[in-house]
């Protein structure tokens, strides 16, 4: 035991570099920044924004239109004069981002019960989200108007009829069912609750996964690159041990990183999301679809995510066998890629279960594909799925083991290297 526990402090000591270090915390640090970044972005898109206006109307159809603008936390930036071009170039010169034109006639064309017509001006500064909210906001103004006028036009003509009444004769109370739970809710906004709340868990399962194997492929790579695996094989060790001491020291180093990975990405996504969530008003509706994690299923979600971790690094130990050096060795963390892209773009983009019968077939048997259907199956009661998915997991760990084992315990383990055959170059 004292020689494995040696092993293991020695394997570790290997993958926990300065570099490891430095790059563990400016990545903590960069996504801390950018969290922080985005939410100040976020409090200034929501913060009193100027627009310039010119009124070529001044009746009090058009002053209710500016002061809608005033409500919905506007500054008005007035601009005189009734040359519409001169206007554009007035307010492209100043610090708003949005021009409204009230033409003259809009008040009697809303009189008369016509169309009319307003014209805005967005000046876009940059792609940002900031940028281009507030062109939405006018657009959620302008409509707001328009509501609010035919509103009062219906209350003139009909005023014993509701103008609601009258617009949405039809009206919906909108359920949600989930297992034997029933809220009123809409479904889009539970799902994009839920969605906003779990996003981040398969970002970082992908990165960990690839961190991971790229770390043992480098390791066992560099080892029989500079000879000290054929060293370590003449100590009187079990090279079992060997194994394990190198995935156990691979496993909890891939674990701290993805600690620390999870704690910046949640700073990262709250910057970017900011109180989608809170805001919304969604937590007693998915309380009582019981669309929370307990205790258990938190621990279901872990147990999943350490397996798959301990998948990857199984098949990492294999292919850094393979690799002849530590140049090739990085073109061998493709397989594992591959296996961990799949299901993390499926994630985003598909329900695994409405996949024709063949493709879900194949997707279930990428161990990666379980600990991402972990969350949703958690949440919606499947618990014998996710349990099926860890045993699934184990009994490939296992089986991966033996294969590592095997190879360890023969001298093929410092001759077997994946070589590319190369062509000839012809001058």
């Amino acid at each position: 035991m004292k020689k494995f526990k040696n092993l293991l402090v020695k394997e570790v000591r290997e993958l926990v570099t300065k570099q490891l270090i430095v790059s563990l915390v400016m990545t903590m640090l960069l996504f801390y920044f950018i969290g922080n970044l985005a939410k100040t972005e976020m409090k200034r898109a929501q913060a009193v924004q100027k627009i310039s206006v010119m009124d070529l109307d001044r009746t009090p159809v058009s002053e209710g239109l500016t002061g809608s603008l005033k409500s919905a936390n506007f500054e008005i930036d007035w601009v005189k004069g009734d040359d519409t071009e001169a206007a554009v170039q007035e307010a492209r010169k100043g610090d708003s981002n949005l021009l409204l034109v009230i033409p003259k006639g809009f008040g009697e064309s809303v009189g008369r019960l016509e169309p009319a017509q307003v014209s805005t001006y967005t000046f876009l500064r940059s792609f940002s989200v900031s940028g281009i909210r507030k062109s939405e906001i006018l657009k959620a103004v302008v409509s707001a108007t328009n509501k609010y006028l035919s509103d009062d036009i219906l209350r003139k003509e009909l005023p014993a009829v509701p103008p609601e009444t009258l617009k949405t004769p039809i009206r919906s109370r909108d359920f949600v069912i989930v297992k034997d739970r029933m809220a009123e809710g809409s479904a889009a906004a539970i799902s994009g609750f839920v969605y906003s709340q779990s996003v981040f868990l398969p970002i970082i399962l992908f990165m960990i996964i690839l961190y991971s194997s790229q770390m043992v492929i480098s390791a066992i790579a560099m080892e029989k690159q500079n000879k000290t695996l054929e060293t370590l094989l003449t100590v009187p060790i079990p090279r079992s041990s060997i194994v394990t001491a190198k995935m156990t020291a691979a496993g909890l180093v891939g674990l701290l990183s993805a600690a620390i990975y999870m704690v910046g990405m949640r700073s990262f996504m709250g910057g970017m999301m900011g109180d989608m969530g809170s805001g919304a008003g969604m937590g007693p509706v998915i309380e009582q679809l019981g669309l929370t994690m307990n205790g258990t299923g938190y621990l279901l979600l872990g147990v999943s995510l350490f397996f798959a971790i301990l998948v990857a690094l199984a098949m990492a130990t294999i292919l850094g066998v393979l690799a002849e050096d530590f140049r090739a060795a990085q073109s061998l963390i493709l397989p594992i890629v591959l296996l961990a892209m799949i299901p993390y773009m499926l994630s985003f983009f598909s329900d695994v279960n409405t996949l024709p019968l063949p493709i879900k077939l194949f997707v279930l048997a990428i161990p990666f594909s379980h600990p991402f259907l972990a969350t949703p199956n958690i949440l919606l009661g499947n618990i014998g799925a996710v349990i099926y998915g860890i045993l699934y997991m184990m009994a490939v760990f296992a089986v991966l083991i033996i294969i590592a084992a095997r190879i360890f315990s023969t001298d093929r383990v410092l001759t077997m290297k994946l070589r590319w055959r190369k062509k000839p170059v012809v001058l």
